[in-house]
Parts: C-alpha cells; sequence; structure tokens
C-alpha cells in the first residue's frame, strides 16, 4: 500500500472493497483498534448488507488490516455503524445497528462481545434497543455510548416524521438491560440559524471536553442523504443535551460520520470517513481521517492533527516566505515565489500575518499541472480542486468527487495542511476542510505568495 502513490500513506484504507462511517477507535491491550462499515469486494460499492472492517495501529497512523469483524446474518440483514465501549476491569461490549433489508431507515441496537482479549473474533448477542412505539421517528440507527456517572446513556440518531432531527435516548446501569429514557435534544429543519441541521441526525457523538459537554452529529435529510457535520456546546444533565452554541464542524465534500474516542494518554480526538476518495483502479473506496485532537475555546471546538503526526515529520523546507514570517531553524529555504520541491506526502503550517491577508498556496505535480490551490483573501480560505481521481465507468457514488471550489471562514492567519496522496486536509481554529485531490508520483511542488510563509515537512 505504502508505495502506490494514488493510495493514503497515514489516511486508513483498505486493501479492496468499501469503507464508510469509522467507528469503535479504542486503545486496548498496547493497540488502537478500530472498525468501519465495510463492503469487500470489487467493484467497490455501497450495499446495505454491509459488515465491519477491523484494523489495528501502534500510533493510529499505521495501520493492519485485520480479518472482518462482523457481518451479516444471524438475524442481520446489515451491520451497520455503533461503537465500542471497553471499561477498565470489565469486558468489552460492541453495540451495532443492526437492519431488516426491507426497512433499513429504523434498525435496532445490538451487541456483540469478543471471544478473547485480541478482539479478533466476535460473537452477537441479544438486541438491547429498539425504537419506542410512541416515538414517531423514521430513521434510528448509530448507538453511540456515554458514561455520567453511575449511568450509561445509549444515543441513537433519529430523525421524527415532523421533519425533527434528534436522538433518542436509553439508560442502563450495567450495559446490559436498557430502558428507554428520552430526547437528547430536539432541532426542527425550518431552523436554519445559526446553522441548518437537518431532518435527522447520524452517528451522534457526546462526550465532555474541558468543563463543557459537545454534541456532535452527521446532518441527514431525505432528499440528498449524508450531508455534513455541526457541533453544539452546552451541558448534559439526566440524559438531556440543551445547546448553548452551535458551530459547523467539517467543510469541503469529504466529512461526514465522525467517531470520538480518547488516546492511550486520556486526550479526546474524532476521525471521520473521508468521501469521495478512491483508487483510481478502481479496488478500493473511502478513506478514514487522520486523528484529529480537540480541544474547547470559548464556545469553538478546535481540532489539529493528533501529536503522533509530527513524530514523523522530516527536515522543514520553508517556502516562499513572507515578510518576518519564515521561523529560525529551517533548512532548504525557498526564496520569493520559486516553486520548492517536496514529497507527495508532507505535513504543512502555513502562517499569515492575520486572516485578512491575500495569500496563496499552490499544489503542482513535477510537470507543473495543477492539483491544489489553497487561496485566503478578506478572511475566507478558497480550496479549488481542478482535477480528482475518477473511476472509469463506476457507479456515481464510487466514482469520486467531481472537481470544485469549497470555501471556509478564518479567525486568524494560523492554519495547517496536511498532504497525503489524494487527500487533503486544512485545520484552523474555525474548522477543518478536507478534499480529495489527484495523486502525483512520489513528489510535488510548492507555492507560496503573499505575506505568508509556509513550513513543509515530508512525512515518513
Amino acid at each position: 500500500m505504502i508505495d502506490d502513490p494514488t493510495r493514503p500513506r497515514l489516511h486508513l484504507t483498505v486493501r479492496s472493497g468499501w469503507i464508510n462511517d469509522p467507528h469503535g477507535l479504542t486503545f486496548h491491550d498496547g493497540l488502537y483498534h478500530v472498525f468501519a462499515q465495510h463492503v469487500p469486494g470489487v467493484p467497490p460499492r455501497w450495499a446495505p448488507g454491509i459488515s465491519w472492517a477491523h484494523l489495528t495501529s501502534p500510533d493510529l497512523l499505521a495501520w493492519t488490516e485485520l480479518p472482518v469483524a462482523l457481518v451479516p446474518g444471524d438475524g442481520d440483514g446489515g451491520v451497520w455503524s455503533g461503537s465500542v465501549v471497553a471499561p477498565e476491569g470489565e469486558p468489552a461490549t460492541l453495540f451495532y445497528t443492526s437492519v431488516d433489508l426491507d426497512a433499513l431507515d429504523v434498525g435496532v441496537a445490538r451487541v456483540a462481545r469478543p471471544s478473547d482479549g485480541s478482539w479478533t473474533s466476535w460473537t452477537k448477542g441479544e438486541t438491547v434497543a429498539a425504537l419506542p412505539a410512541d416515538v414517531p421517528a423514521t430513521t434510528y440507527r448509530d448507538p453511540c455510548l456515554v458514561r455520567d456517572g453511575d449511568a450509561w446513556w445509549m444515543l441513537l440518531g433519529a430523525g421524527l416524521a415532523d421533519g425533527t432531527a434528534t436522538a433518542v435516548v436509553h439508560r442502563s446501569d450495567d450495559l446490559r438491560t436498557w430502558k428507554y429514557h428520552g430526547l437528547l435534544a430536539t432541532r426542527h429543519t425550518s431552523v436554519t440559524e445559526p446553522l441548518w441541521t437537518g431532518e435527522a441526525w447520524e452517528c451522534p457523538q457526546l462526550f465532555p471536553l474541558g468543563d463543557r459537554w459537545v454534541l456532535v452529529v452527521s446532518v441527514w435529510d431525505r432528499e440528498h442523504g449524508p450531508r455534513d457535520e455541526v457541533y453544539a456546546v452546552g451541558t448534559f444533565v439526566d440524559g438531556a443535551f440543551t445547546a448553548q452554541s452551535w458551530g459547523r464542524w467539517a467543510y469541503g465534500p469529504c466529512y461526514y460520520a465522525g467517531s470520538g474516542f480518547v488516546d492511550r494518554d486520556g486526550r479526546r480526538g474524532m476521525v471521520h470517513w473521508m468521501r469521495d476518495v478512491v483508487d483510481p483502479a478502481g479496488e478500493w473506496a473511502g478513506a478514514i481521517s487522520l486523528p484529529h485532537l480537540l480541544r474547547l475555546e470559548g464556545d469553538r471546538v478546535v481540532a489539529e492533527p493528533h501529536p503522533d503526526l509530527a513524530a514523523r515529520r522530516g527536515a522543514a523546507v520553508v517556502v516562499g516566505a513572507g515578510a518576518g514570517l519564515a521561523p529560525g531553524g529551517a533548512e532548504g529555504t525557498g526564496g520569493g515565489t520559486e516553486p520548492v520541491r517536496i514529497g507527495a506526502v508532507c505535513d504543512i503550517d502555513w502562517t499569515l500575518a492575520d486572516a485578512s491577508t491575500a495569500a496563496e498556496l499552490l499544489v503542482t505535480d513535477p510537470d507543473g499541472a495543477e492539483v491544489l490551490r489553497l487561496t485566503v483573501a478578506d478572511g475566507t480560505l478558497t480550496a479549488t480542486v481542478v482535477d480528482v481521481a475518477v473511476v472509469a465507468g463506476a457507479a456515481a457514488s464510487t466514482a469520486g468527487a467531481a472537481p470544485g471550489t469549497w470555501t471556509m471562514p478564518l479567525l486568524d492567519g494560523r492554519l495547517r495542511v496536511v498532504l497525503d496522496g489524494p487527500v487533503c486536509e486544512v485545520f484552523t481554529s474555525v474548522g477543518v476542510l478536507g478534499v480529495p485531490v489527484r495523486a502525483t508520483s512520489s513528489d510535488v511542488l510548492l507555492t507560496a505568495t503573499g505575506d505568508a510563509t509556509a513550513v513543509a515537512h515530508p512525512l515518513t
């Protein structure tokens, strides 16, 4: 995989087939384990009878694919998204959505338990939660487990028949016996300020961050299906979440179905499905984002690459040093607007005088053909992609993204850009932007203009 320039080196992919939602990222017995929605086989395309892929890593970046953890059957038409909990001193429990192929939108929550400590084999167990008869929901799936005090709370994303997006809450004292509790929070599709949150919520994630609680939801509507990710900062008391502010999490065409995790040092993070990242040869489709570490700044959740990424940085190269912005100690400084050659897997600190600075970071292949253009003007970042990987003859759901332009606001002049073959992630203090790009050979050329400096590090 690593020697194939059309495949990401540090973003999780599978050898072949389709993947989407990640879930259950857990540090267990010296390794990180993560699961993801997976349809084996070629050509890679989504199908309702989906399975759970299983991969492990020592550092959240180098992943080893293991045998599929869960497959349909035994009463499951499809094994859809969920989560894993492993309380200290107790056996792990995997919670997943079991769907009937004739009624996909309303599933049930079912459990599986590991056969041993390696987590390579799981035995399906009982159904632990279903949609209550008096809750008029048209969607119900994606169990997320939250512990608060002595209680366990299970949230399932839902949408009511009247267009209200919500999450249904069940409560347990022992992770085995569950009772319906109520609705976590509600927001009608007609509410558009400060942002729109759809007709239903998928993959709800709720966790403490600092001294607050954060709810992250993937926005879904009946006409278009998956849209984007948003979050709210607020309070969580007795199974109910009260939003005090709303913010948009993700920009660009890629991010969806974010899944929270806690790393080996107890720090809070998330990973996301990155849509439209595909293999031009048609062997695989879908990638999982870099691990994002989270922090709270006022009412804003700020994401940055997990520190494990910085451990892979090579010697710094300064590109297009702006007035007084170049840091000391960098090697191989590129002068003025001349392009600088660097590996196509790289980590770039792009520093502007401020958010209103006019600046540009251009990525081209060694022949000068444009791969990605990032432009800042008047407090807005614009990402332009003119060419992406497309699978010839593939169905629309697996063909990859069309070229396009995406924007996001900026609050300051600090940006971090990670390029990994066919995918790029941009981290700012407002949110994250992800785009698929055309993978080049082993190198790219970087050009930085304006009152800004790009300090680039090749990644190993």
